[in-house]
């Protein structure tokens, strides 16, 4: 899977793909599993960091869209750049 530099170069679908690859652990190594978290982590820009994807809070729907949907709002709510438009 392809990452890219910031979360606005992602679509909505590539992003939910990435979340969905980390809660599925769908990765060869432990290695490369720590360095897709880590890719959230800095794209995000989350102050919960991992803990959004592995310690939700209760309001959060414990799945790939529902992590997905909670980081759209954030960030729109937080006046930082949004997904990429799909063509």
């Amino acid at each position: 899977m392809k990452t890219f530099e910031k979360f606005e170069d992602y679509t909505e679908a590539e992003f939910l793909e990435f979340v969905t690859k980390i809660c599925m652990a769908d990765v060869k190594s432990e290695r490369e599993h720590i360095q897709l978290v880590k890719h959230f982590e800095k794209i995000t820009e989350h102050p919960q960091g991992n803990g959004v994807i592995f310690y939700p809070d209760p309001e959060i729907e414990d799945s790939p869209q529902g992590i997905t949907d909670f980081i759209k709002r954030w960030r729109e709510a937080n006046g930082k750049p949004g997904f990429k438009r799909s063509h």
